[in-house]
C-alpha cells in the first residue's frame, strides 16, 4: 500500500477482534475495535482531527493559532498529536485526578500543561468545571482559540468513520454498539452512522455506577478516566441510547485485567467498563447477536495508576471460554 501523506493519515481503519474468553458460554458474539492502534493510542485521534480541520476550514482557529483544551488527557494527548502535524501551539488543562502518564505524554508533544488540584484523586463535577473554567480564561489570550470539546458540535462527525468501519468489518452484522459516554460524541456519531444502515441498532450507554447522572442518579467521585464528567454532558441527546449501563470503577478495573490476561489485549479503565457492560448486553441477546464495542485506548498510559496494581491471577481454565464465531 501507498504510504500514507503524513501523520494525521494514519487515523483510523483499526482491527476488529472477537472476545472468546470473557465471553460467557451461549452469549451473543462480542466484538471489540482495538482503537489504541491509532497513532496516539486511542480512538480521541478521530474526534481531534476532526475539531482541529472544522476550525482551520471556516477561520475560527488561523495558521499558527494556539489550540486551548480541557482534558482528562486522552482527548489532549490526541489534540497534541494533531496540533504538533498541524504546527499549532496548544495549551492544555489537566488535573492530578488523571494518569500522571497523559501529562508526560502531552507534554512530549509539545503541549503546555496547567493542572487543576482534584480533593484527594476523585474525579468529580467540581475539578471537570474547575477545569472548564481555567481553560476559559486561558483562551481569552488573542490568538487563543477554545476547542471546548464538551460543546463542540465537530465531534461526532469525527466518529462517522469509526461506525462504517463497523458495519464493513463485521459484515453487516451488528445488533448493538456499546460504549462510554464522557463528551457523547463517540456514541452520537458512531451510531449515527451505524442507524444509517440499521435503523433498530441498540445503542448502549455507559456510565459510572458512582456517578450515574446520565439515568437520573446523583453526582459523585468516581475513576474511571474518559467517562462521567458528574454532570450531562451538553451536547447529550438522551434519544440516542435505547439502554443505560452503570458500571462501577471496581468492575470496569477487574475486567480491563482480565481483558489483559485473559484475550491478550492491553487497555485502559474505560475499555473495562464498555467490555463489562457489553457482556450484560450480550448475555441478553443471545448467541444469535452481535455486540460491538470499543478498546477505547492503550493500558499503557495507565501503568503509573493503580489499574494493573495488584494483577489478576491468570486464568487458563478451557470452560471460561465461550465457542469461537467467525
Amino acid at each position: 500500500m501507498p504510504a500514507d501523506p503524513g501523520a494525521l493519515g494514519a487515523i483510523g481503519r483499526t482491527p476488529l477482534v472477537q472476545l472468546s474468553r470473557i465471553a460467557p458460554a451461549g452469549c451473543a458474539r462480542i466484538v471489540a475495535k482495538l482503537e489504541f492502534t491509532n497513532p496516539t493510542g486511542s480512538m480521541k485521534d478521530r474526534v481531534a482531527r476532526a475539531m482541529i480541520g472544522a476550525a482551520e476550514h471556516d477561520g475560527r482557529l488561523p495558521p499558527n493559532g494556539t489550540v486551548v483544551e480541557y482534558t482528562s488527557g486522552t482527548t489532549g494527548i490526541s489534540l497534541a498529536f494533531v496540533c504538533a502535524a498541524t504546527r499549532h501551539p496548544l495549551e492544555i488543562v489537566f488535573s492530578d485526578a488523571f494518569s500522571p502518564d497523559k501529562r508526560a505524554t502531552m507534554e512530549a508533544f509539545g503541549a503546555r500543561v496547567t493542572t487543576v488540584p482534584s480533593h484527594g484523586g476523585g474525579i468529580t463535577e467540581a475539578v471537570i468545571r474547575g477545569m472548564v473554567a481555567r481553560a476559559e480564561e486561558i483562551a481569552r489570550r488573542p490568538g487563543h482559540w477554545l476547542c471546548d470539546q464538551l460543546n463542540n458540535r465537530d465531534g461526532a462527525a469525527g466518529y462517522h468513520g469509526l461506525g462504517e468501519e463497523l458495519w464493513q468489518q463485521t459484515d453487516g452484522e451488528v445488533d448493538a454498539f456499546v460504549q462510554g459516554v464522557g463528551t457523547g460524541h463517540c456514541l452520537i456519531g458512531t451510531s449515527e452512522a451505524l442507524r444509517r444502515h440499521r435503523t433498530n441498532l441498540e445503542v448502549v450507554a455507559v456510565e459510572p455506577a458512582e456517578s450515574p447522572v446520565l439515568s437520573g442518579g446523583a453526582t459523585g467521585a468516581h475513576r474511571i478516566e474518559g467517562v462521567g464528567i458528574g454532570y450531562l454532558p451538553p451536547l447529550w441527546d438522551p434519544a440516542v441510547a435505547t439502554e443505560i449501563q452503570a458500571v462501577s470503577t471496581d468492575e470496569a478495573q477487574r475486567t480491563a485485567r482480565r481483558l489483559a490476561v485473559e484475550e491478550g489485549l492491553f487497555a485502559g479503565t474505560s475499555s473495562g467498563a464498555n467490555v463489562a457492560a457489553a457482556v450484560r448486553v450480550a448475555r441478553r441477546l443471545g448467541p444469535r447477536a452481535t455486540v460491538a464495542t470499543l478498546l477505547v485506548d492503550s493500558g499503557f498510559r495507565y501503568l503509573s495508576t493503580d489499574l494493573y496494581r495488584p494483577p489478576v491471577p491468570v486464568s487458563h481454565d478451557p470452560s471460561d471460554r465461550a465457542p469461537g464465531r467467525v
